[in-house]
């Protein structure tokens, strides 16, 4: 349902917004609405840019320095498993 509302804006400004609401191919009154409806809008949440930091965190692991380890205990697991099948 849509209501009435009437406005006062000072000349120049109407001028400018029909010219706007020109170039955008709608009425003024569309024009309006859709500035009244932008602004009443909930902003979308910006993402959280903590969120990005420590994505490669490997809690405190250090591959370049373990990898001769790790990749002994990972065959040693995998063997073990195929023991046990």
């Amino acid at each position: 349902m849509m209501t009435r509302t009437q406005i006062t804006l000072q000349s120049e400004v109407q001028t400018r917004a029909r010219r706007r609401a020109a170039q955008l191919g709608v009425s003024f009154a569309e024009y309006v609405r859709r500035l009244v409806a932008r602004d009443l809008t909930e902003p979308t949440p910006a993402a959280d840019p903590s969120a990005v930091f420590a994505l490669g965190d490997s809690g405190g692991s250090d591959v370049a320095r373990d990898k001769d380890a790790m990749i002994g205990e990972a065959a040693a697991a995998a063997r073990r498993s195929k023991r046990h099948r």
